[in-house]
């Protein structure tokens, strides 16, 4: 492995702290989903919603204390505002859920978009080389030169798309994870957006005119 990451080039540097960052975020994300996923609790999502319906303000803020479920932090975003602008409210609150889960997806991106570039300049390099050993030899004198040239360019592009190709995957699988979670939280809103219109429509017949 040693050999093979001499035998790169010196573009093989850029692509190693590509392929540590890459890593990294992977990582990083992955146990930021494995806790989302751990902390979600659709029972007391629905719960809310009853109590809600009902009116139950204390027994609201009792239920949602501690919680760290996403969608619990939207819709009592929502109930919080329920007497200025609930959606708006909770629009505000899932954008800021939304750009907490798409942290580092940007850098990740920018590996996977840079690594076959640097793997393009290394073998461009390495074809410089190998061309620049024929003119000083003369000839194909040196063919050990000129080969070690060519392995450079074929290791770089190799290094780089190996580098792009594994960070794809977790990259579509993460940013899929938020347009799921995106939309979960969206039909939550609606429904209490949709307890809270019954709930003033029946106010308004029980005032009468």
């Amino acid at each position: 492995m040693y050999d093979y990451f001499i035998g790169g080039g010196p573009v093989m540097y850029p692509l190693l702290a590509c392929s540590i960052i890459a890593l990294t975020v992977i990582i990083e994300r992955a146990i930021f989903w494995i806790t989302v996923h751990v902390r979600r609790d659709p029972a007391l999502v629905n719960e809310v919603l009853e109590l809600y319906r009902h009116e139950k303000w204390e027994a609201i803020r009792g239920k949602v204390s501690g919680s760290k479920d996403y969608v619990v932090r939207v819709l009592v975003s929502g109930i919080l505002h329920r007497d200025f602008s609930m959606g708006k409210a909770m629009e505000s609150a899932a954008g800021e859920e939304i750009k907490r889960m798409q942290r580092f997806n940007g850098v990740l991106d920018t590996m996977i978009t840079v690594a076959p570039l640097l793997g393009i300049l290394g073998t461009v390099m390495g074809i410089i080389y190998s061309f620049d050993v024929l003119g000083r030899a003369g000839g194909i004198e040196e063919p050990r030169e000129v080969t070690a040239g060519i392995a450079q360019a074929l290791i770089t592009t190799a290094t780089g798309l190996s580098i792009a190709i594994l960070a794809l995957f977790p990259f579509k699988y993460f940013n899929s994870k938020v347009e799921d979670a995106a939309s979960i939280m969206e039909r939550y809103a609606t429904s209490l957006e949709i307890v809270h219109e019954k709930k003033q429509q029946a106010q308004g017949r029980e005032q009468g005119p």
